[in-house]
């Protein structure tokens, strides 16, 4: 008879030596930013992504989502400097092109055809981030900030088509761009600003990539029939 969902899916997921390798080195890393240790923070932010990848390749998931975390980690490493910073924003939307690409290829736009109400909501908030921060973008970032903002929105609204974890990954990738947005913009931002935007970005990170490798997971288990 057939594994249940339960058994097939998201437990055996955290078994994975990547998954724990993965928590030890975010945790080391929200250590080192909380205590400003440059370069070793930046290193260990730089390993995040990377580790997710090779996770994703040894469970034999997408490929195309292993190569959205790399091209998140190449805009990690680019972000570290102030002169590379929309090269790194680049290498970010070209990972949450191909985040988007995945989840339109597994029925997100049907799903969102189906109920629009959360790509309404998702665009209005980015319209209105954009808007408040606009006044406070440097001119070079007045082209790039809205074109990526409208692409992370679709990173969102398709991840939470594709599944409740995946959802929630989407939003806090979300709110951590948006917290890094609100600093360039010179706008409020939450005390310890950069420790809230790594805890929610390593979050939304590892709720993407489990997300989709439990479902892949429970799909290929469910479609091999056992004795």
């Amino acid at each position: 008879m057939r594994e249940s969902v339960r058994d097939a899916g998201l437990p055996s997921t955290f078994r994975s030596p990547w998954f724990v390798g993965f928590s030890a080195v975010a945790i080391l890393h929200l250590i080192l930013n909380a205590a400003d240790a440059v370069p070793w923070d930046g290193i260990t932010k730089v390993m995040l992504a990377p580790i997710l990848a090779a996770w994703v390749v040894d469970q034999g998931g997408p490929r195309i989502v292993a190569a959205a975390l790399i091209a998140c980690a190449f805009g990690d490493l680019f972000l570290i400097w102030d002169s590379t910073f929309v090269i790194g924003m680049a290498a970010f939307a070209i990972g949450h092109v191909c985040f988007i690409r995945f989840f339109l290829s597994h029925g997100a736009l049907r799903e969102i055809r189906r109920r629009p109400w959360f790509l309404c909501a998702y665009a209005v908030a980015g319209i209105a981030l954009v808007s408040y921060a606009w006044t406070g973008l440097e001119p070079a970032l007045r082209i790039a900030v809205p074109v990526y903002a409208a692409i992370l929105v679709g990173t969102a609204s398709t991840a939470l088509a594709y599944n409740t974890i995946t959802g929630i990954g989407g939003a806090l990738f979300l709110a951590s761009d948006a917290l890094i947005l609100l600093g360039q913009a010179n706008k409020w931002q939450p005390a310890a600003a950069g420790i809230w935007i790594m805890t929610l970005y390593i979050l939304a990170l590892l709720l993407l990539t489990v997300g989709i490798l439990g479902r892949s997971s429970t799909a290929n288990r469910l479609l091999t029939p056992t004795l």
